[in-house]
């Protein structure tokens, strides 16, 4: 029994085609929308690519420019058919085509599904990317003089002022890295010389941070230096007082930047999505409707389109029927205890070959 299945008279069918005609234009529209989302987002991820490691942050952005290119190819070729599907004659030419086009469209909305679950499933991957970069980064910062990091530093100082943030996950990741060059070191004072003999790895460490760490709105004049000792600073408790920093690692206001960009783009494209399988669907009406008036002989008939010709599971245990056979095939070709027939001839006296 045919699954959802609907008569199409003449003039039925003839505005089913025109409409699918517009939906594939329409789509092929969306395609270039999934094609600009995805570089949007890949310029997005470029322009900080200093501050993530080298993981696969590129995959959701290569993935809808992959997908948006397919989606223009072929909802341009699916408009050309159901143009040609208001004259049976002209249908002739695409009758054998329709059925693969209808295949190879399902995966791609399979593939448009794939990349909007990707689009919400790359936080975590993202957050450790984030990570590892901005604490290189921070490693880094130092180093204007280093050929390939003599931008960290004014990359590091935008970042900060720009989204409001200090640090990794805060401001105190500061106090672990050595941010100041030792080109800029008073190596003949006691103190520099102190402190750098009083660390095992010989950095020198303190309690402060860079300018851009600082909250201009703040009041008070912006505390970097000595940032955890009261005394050095009339007025101010460490441990009590708001200090004039921010107080938002970096990482986590990079992290809720890309999400809210990904999820807005995972939303458009699971919109796109519900499209493409409403076209899809008119699609496959429409080609199932004028087989079906082929075989009828009559092109100004009704005829009966469906989405599949058989139950769910007739055409399921039909397609397992199939792919089973295909292994026994590949089975019994591969099996070396299976004799094969010789074609040469032999002499039935002597025994020998001829």
């Amino acid at each position: 029994m045919a699954v959802l299945k609907v008569t199409f008279t003449k003039t039925k069918r003839d505005k089913l085609a025109q409409v699918l005609w517009i939906l594939n234009w329409v789509s092929v529209v969306t395609g270039m929308i999934l094609l600009s989302l995805g570089l949007f987002l890949k310029v997005e991820i470029q322009q900080r690519r200093e501050l993530m490691s080298d993981r696969e942050v590129h995959s959701v952005p290569n993935m809808l420019i992959a997908v948006g290119l397919i989606a223009c190819g072929i909802n341009f070729l699916g408009g050309k058919i159901c143009y040609d599907c208001v004259d049976t004659a002209k249908f002739l030419r695409w009758k054998l085509l329709m059925l693969p086009y209808i295949i190879c469209t399902f995966f791609f909305t399979f593939l448009l599904l794939v990349g909007a679950l990707m689009c919400y499933c790359m936080r975590n991957e993202l957050e450790e990317s984030l990570f590892v970069g901005l604490r290189d980064a921070m490693r880094y910062y130092k180093d204007t003089d280093t050929p390939g990091r003599c931008f960290l530093k004014r990359t590091v100082d935008m970042l900060q002022i720009q989204f409001q943030c200090c640090g990794n996950d805060g401001f105190q990741d500061w106090f672990y890295v050595q941010w100041i060059g030792n080109r800029y070191l008073d190596m003949s004072s006691a103190e520099v010389t102190d402190r750098l003999r009083s660390n095992v790895e010989g950095k020198y460490l303190m309690d402060s941070v860079p300018f851009s760490c600082c909250n201009p709105s703040s009041p008070r004049p912006c505390i970097q230096q000595q940032v955890t000792n009261n005394p050095a600073h009339f007025n101010y408790d460490y441990q009590e007082e708001e200090l004039n920093l921010w107080m938002r690692g970096c990482r986590q206001a990079l992290l809720e930047y890309y999400t809210h960009i990904m999820q807005s783009i995972g939303l458009t494209v699971l919109i796109i999505w519900l499209f493409e399988l409403s076209v899809l669907t008119g699609v496959r009406y429409l080609q199932t409707a004028m087989e079906n008036v082929l075989r009828q002989g009559d092109p100004d008939s009704e005829s009966d389109g469906w989405l599949l010709e058989n139950s769910f599971a007739e055409t399921a245990r039909y397609n397992f029927n199939i792919i089973k056979n295909l292994g026994k095939c590949y089975q019994v070709d591969d099996d070396p205890n299976i004799d094969v027939p010789s074609t040469a001839q032999h002499d039935p006296q002597t025994g020998e070959h001829l």
